[in-house]
């Protein structure tokens, strides 16, 4: 059962990827003035805000891969899982990482609640070895 849940809660995290993917595209935005990712401190400057944003929806695409991936990888019990689910927690908190304006304000609107998901995921990942059989 907690393979389950587990497995599902990872997919699930990586749909919720899939939101920052719309609010970078500027299809809707997740919270009324939400810009995220327009000022990025590690790409707006160099690149400009549309190609950031760009860059932002491809990694989110590929984040959200990783943890529906992964996920999927648990329910149906394959042993790549875990290595899969790693990556994708990496990949994600570098690109919030990266993707942060710099700014110590509205850091939820910002990833860091997902990345605060991210080392819990990896935490169970690595340390507690769930799921348990």
């Amino acid at each position: 059962m907690l393979q389950f849940i587990f497995g599902i809660f990872l997919v699930l995290h990586g749909l919720v990827h899939l939101l920052y993917l719309g609010q970078s595209t500027g299809r809707f935005e997740l919270r009324p003035g939400m810009v995220w990712p327009d000022g990025s401190w590690a790409f707006s400057k160099l690149l400009g805000d549309k190609t950031t944003r760009n860059l932002a929806s491809i990694s989110c695409v590929v984040a959200a891969i990783g943890f529906m991936a992964g996920g999927t990888g648990i329910l149906v019990s394959q042993a790549w899982w875990r290595p899969v689910i790693v990556a994708a927690v990496a990949f994600s908190s570098v690109t919030f990482i990266l993707f942060w304006d710099g700014k110590l304000r509205k850091l939820n609107d910002q990833g860091a609640i997902g990345i605060l998901i991210n080392l819990a995921i990896l935490t169970a990942v690595l340390v507690v070895q769930l799921p348990l059989p």
